[in-house]
């Protein structure tokens, strides 16, 4: 089928449900062969995993978001098949973006868990094949038990279910068939945003990576006599993910952070100043030497801990019908085993081939808790139901949640899987360190087949609108998942040992609030329960209310300079849209969203560059704190020199400038 010369839009039908006796013919249509995998689709779809694993990987240990990788892969694609002038490749691009995109949802399963053995100080306790193979595994299994409901999912309830993140990534496949300049405007802004990270003091120091009001001797004072202070975080990336986030969601996440910092840290610091009533002082002395930093971490970030973990309770709660309807759908899962398929575009893998595959996993899933983890016979089985048991219940529910709403309550099930294996591995003898680690990489197998489920039905579902053969996705999904395994337990590692996740440089906000929750579960220790609770009521709060607790937890518990660019960057795509026609409105829209995502994944990249020039740097000259800005005596001037604080100011908002005149220029 030359698409050159035929359709370069879906069928009238591609998203309303079929009349009886209609049927839903795909672009490309059963009869037609054309190239699916060959090499280029293979190889590019590899590279992509790779450096968007990395990226993703980056961006979501620092503030906590993972970006959706399907569609940067998608136009980076079709941007590399114009300039190599290659024509009638839209089912390679499709399996380029199915295998790509396996990094953004393993990436989503490693750093909610993963990163919380670090956290806790269990990092002597685990190596590299360790967690590769919780990622591995649990992508694995998220792939097998998902297979069995694909035509459930993506023809059965053709039109019932309106899949926003693949409508968003077919269309942007469609449009590539009709030629544009996406994919050269994406890795312009990239280009750009790698340079601006490159020139800071995250690499060469000609500015500060953080504005703060700190910098200046005003701004010390008020921080240190009445806890106020301003920071930001002067990141492309960041800028870029609020841009995508737009203005409610980024406002809602910095308003977050405002409460955090302006409201109860000022609140907490006034009582070691001491608190005047009538003729009584009421005074806490310790809270006069604590700094505003020390003031959040110890009193207000556990709070936020606890309205994060609440707010995951309560999106499975709200999910509770997908859930019932998920449940009703695995009970009856022999039903939707089909034999093998006549027609091209409906061939999945054989029925006995996936139970074999099924049963190998879990196999396989058994012998490393055994042999890998290192825990007892029946606590390797124990281990096993548990994986297996939430993972298919699970599965089902986070295909649907993304087949509804578009986004999965991942976290929250998470939560709920390392809160049961705690407390049953507890009862089965496994406690203190060696229960914590069996129990984050029993959440992260889980989290992981999750995260996979969700984001492999968007694949598929794909596949099933443009007509690409679901087994041959089925088969090269495997592939991915290994590829983006091993580049996500790299680049954590690599972080780790850079950065560290317990210091400033690296938030891991899901991770922090795993190990929070799970710690004192495994080993009996003091937690600060009544602030955790104290968050708890804050989520129900916001969610009686009416505002997205998630969002407004993560804001509470990051710290100020991660969420007030993110702030930014919706203020900018507010102010993108603000005049001009419904067409011009678009337009411009899309041109922004496509420079933010260059700025997102050139960012988060540079970020990863950054982290391994400065990894190397340290391994040659045996200097732990050695730096690019060190080597070229410009650390001090970053640092510590209150004008280069203004010159951070004034670069950020050139970056912003660059994005708002660039996304205005847009043309409808």
């Amino acid at each position: 089928m030359d698409l050159s010369k035929g359709s370069t839009s879906l069928p009238e039908n591609a998203y309303r449900a079929l009349k009886p006796g209609e049927k839903y013919v795909p672009v490309v249509p059963a009869g037609t062969i054309v190239p699916e995998i060959t090499a280029y689709s293979l190889t590019m779809g590899l590279v992509f995993a790779v450096i968007f694993s990395a990226a993703a990987a980056y961006l979501g240990l620092k503030i906590g978001q993972v970006f959706e990788a399907a569609i940067p892969i998608t136009i980076l694609a079709i941007g590399v098949s114009a300039g190599l002038k290659k024509k009638n490749v839209l089912q390679q691009h499709v399996m380029i973006q199915s295998i790509g995109s396996a990094s953004g949802v393993v990436v989503a399963g490693a750093i909610f868990t993963l990163p919380g053995l670090y956290i806790l100080g269990l990092d002597k306790q685990t190596n590299f094949l360790q967690m590769c193979l919780t990622s591995l595994l649990g992508g694995f299994l998220g792939i097998v038990l998902l297979i069995p409901f694909r035509k459930y999912f993506v023809d059965d309830m053709h039109g019932e279910f309106p899949f926003p993140e693949a409508t968003a990534s077919t269309e942007v496949l469609m449009a590539g068939e009709a030629g544009g300049d996406q994919a050269a405007v994406l890795v312009k802004s990239g280009g750009i945003a790698m340079l601006y990270q490159l020139l800071s003091a995250q690499t060469i120091g000609l500015w500060r990576e953080t504005f703060s009001t700190t910098a200046y001797e005003v701004g010390a004072k008020v921080s240190k006599n009445i806890r106020l202070e301003y920071n930001m975080l002067t990141e492309a990336a960041v800028v870029g993910l609020g841009y995508i986030i737009g203005l409610r969601y980024s406002l809602i996440i910095a308003c977050g952070s405002f409460l955090s910092w302006w409201v109860l840290v000022p609140m907490i610091g006034i009582l070691g100043k001491g608190v005047h009533v009538g003729e009584t002082v009421y005074q806490m002395q310790g809270l006069d030497g604590l700094s505003t930093v020390q003031i959040f971490k110890i009193f207000v970030r556990p709070v936020g801990i606890g309205a994060i973990a609440m707010s995951g309770m309560i999106g499975v709660w709200k999910s509770r019908k997908i859930i019932a309807g998920a449940i009703k759908l695995a009970a009856s899962a022999g039903k939707h085993k089909n034999a093998v398929a006549s027609e091209r575009t409906a061939r999945d893998l054989a029925p006995g081939v996936v139970t074999a595959l099924t049963m190998a996993v879990l196999g396989a899933v058994f012998l490393y808790f055994w042999f890998i983890v290192k825990v007892t016979l029946p606590q390797a089985v124990v281990g096993l139901c548990i994986v297996g048991f939430i993972s298919f219940l699970f599965t089902t529910v986070a295909a649907r949640a993304i087949a509804i709403v578009g986004s999965n309550p991942v976290s929250g099930m998470t939560l709920m899987t390392l809160i049961i294996s705690s407390v049953i591995l507890r009862a089965v003898g496994l406690r203190d360190e060696d229960g914590m680690v069996a129990s984050l990489l029993i959440g992260g197998v889980v989290c992981t087949a999750l995260s996979m489920s969700g984001g492999f039905v968007s694949d598929l579902k794909i596949g099933y609108w443009l007509g690409t053969t679901p087994v041959t996705q089925q088969k090269w999904k495997f592939l991915g998942t290994v590829v983006s395994a091993v580049s996500v337990t790299a680049v954590i590692l690599l972080l780790n040992k850079t950065y560290t996740f317990t210091g400033n440089q690296l938030s891991a906000p899901q991770a922090n609030a795993m190990a929070a929750v799970i710690k004192p579960l495994m080993t009996g220790t003091p937690a600060p329960w009544l602030l955790y609770m104290a968050g708890i009521f804050m989520a129900l709060i916001l969610q009686w209310t009416g505002l997205p607790a998630l969002a407004f937890a993560l804001g509470m518990y990051l710290p100020l300079e991660v969420n007030t660019p993110v702030l930014v960057g919706g203020a900018i795509a507010w102010a993108v849209t603000r005049n001009g026609s419904e067409e011009q409105q678009k337009a411009r829209n899309e041109r922004g969203t496509l420079m933010a995502s260059g700025f997102v994944a050139g960012g988060a990249i540079m970020g990863v560059l950054a982290a391994l020039i400065k990894f190397a740097g340290m391994s040659a000259t045996g200097e732990g704190d050695w730096s690019v800005a060190k080597a070229l005596n410009l650390l001090h001037w970053s640092e510590e020199s209150a004008f280069s604080a203004t010159v951070t100011l004034a670069a950020f908002c050139l970056l912003g400038y660059y994005l708002y005149r660039g996304a205005r220029a847009a043309k409808d």
